[in-house]
């Protein structure tokens, strides 16, 4: 199953890595990123391959809270599906 994360706040250094380390922490597969930053603020949207996930959906949504609570950051991860239909309404 593919996931979309997305990721939102001010740019600092390790982000990026933060973010790939702990899906790699899950053992979930990247398998494409696009980040742009814009008047320091950072927006991410990964889209993952969940399907080999070492923990269930919502541990990866607790798991990626608490690191974006950490880093003073927003990061979400949906089912592809539901991103998809939220976006094609």
């Amino acid at each position: 199953m593919n996931a979309i994360v997305t990721v939102l706040g001010q740019d600092k250094v390790g982000i990026i890595a933060a973010v790939c380390n702990r899906l790699a922490d899950y053992n979930v597969n990247i398998l494409d990123i696009s980040q742009t930053i814009l008047q320091g603020v950072l927006t991410m949207v990964m889209a993952v391959d969940v399907s080999k996930s070492t923990a269930s959906f919502g541990e990866l949504g607790k798991g990626l809270d608490g690191l974006g609570a950490e880093m003073g950051l927003s990061i979400r991860i949906q089912r592809e599906e539901i991103f998809d239909a939220m976006h094609n309404i």
